[in-house]
């Protein structure tokens, strides 16, 4: 059955983005016409997104001021870090939030046009923890590379360096919320680190390939590109 929940996280500093956004969360930076954010939002919902746990921290109060303007028809919920907790510990804390077994968990700050029903299909066939949107990628440094075995489980995760192609971490997953909260992780750690590359072994992690337009804008090069590649009205 269809995921019809998901997680965003949304509580960045943005400090790479800083002298582009002064005194805004990086979610929340302009992009022709509205910020970042609402693309992540708009396209969740029109894959059948129904409700919406945001994950907040730095300067929450502008996410929620403009979420609860905007997005008066979602159903909507709030996880407020009072401390930095990690990509992981904002997840686990967001996971409280949920009702369902499994969301739909990423990122405010990086839009993945990936199809939310062949990954739950995946996710819910391979009775998986966790299902990773991976996304190819050619003559890059910035990530690292996720190698899968033949039946699409995690094979390896390869460090950042340069390569010449490989899959990358899309940064959206399906997650089995109940069991990720059954394994009493730290309050405070990496989703990436202390999660997907210590529980990988189990063979409980799987990756599907998507093709779907990727942007992350962490940093000024990217988030110039997002202004010239994604137009109001998305």
């Amino acid at each position: 059955m269809p995921i019809r929940e998901a997680i965003i996280l949304a509580g960045g500093l943005g400090t790479r983005l800083r002298s582009a956004l002064p005194g805004l969360p990086k979610c929340m930076a302009p992009v022709n016409g509205k910020p970042f954010i609402s693309y992540v939002i708009d396209e969740l919902h029109k894959q059948g997104i129904e409700r919406f746990i945001f994950s907040l921290g730095y300067q929450h109060e502008i996410l929620t001021a403009y979420i609860n303007e905007q997005y008066t028809s979602l159903e909507i919920e709030y996880s407020i870090e009072e401390e930095p907790l990690g990509t992981g510990g904002a997840i686990q804390l967001a996971c409280k939030h949920a009702r369902g077994k499994n969301v739909i968990a990423t990122n405010g700050d990086t839009l993945f046009k990936v199809n939310l029903e062949e990954l739950s299909s995946l996710h819910n066939d391979r009775k998986a923890d966790c299902t990773l949107a991976l996304k190819p990628m050619v003559d890059f440094d910035r990530y690292g590379v996720v190698e899968l075995n033949n039946d699409l489980s995690i094979a390896s995760f390869k460090e950042k360096k340069f390569y010449h192609e490989g899959l990358i971490n899309g940064g959206l997953y399906a997650l089995d919320a109940e069991r990720l909260l059954q394994r009493k992780l730290p309050l405070k750690f990496s989703f990436e680190k202390d999660y997907l590359e210590v529980f990988y072994t189990e063979k409980k992690l799987f990756g599907l390939v998507q093709l779907g337009y990727f942007i992350d804008i962490g940093i000024p090069e990217y988030y110039i590109r997002a202004q010239n590649e994604l137009v109001a009205g998305y």
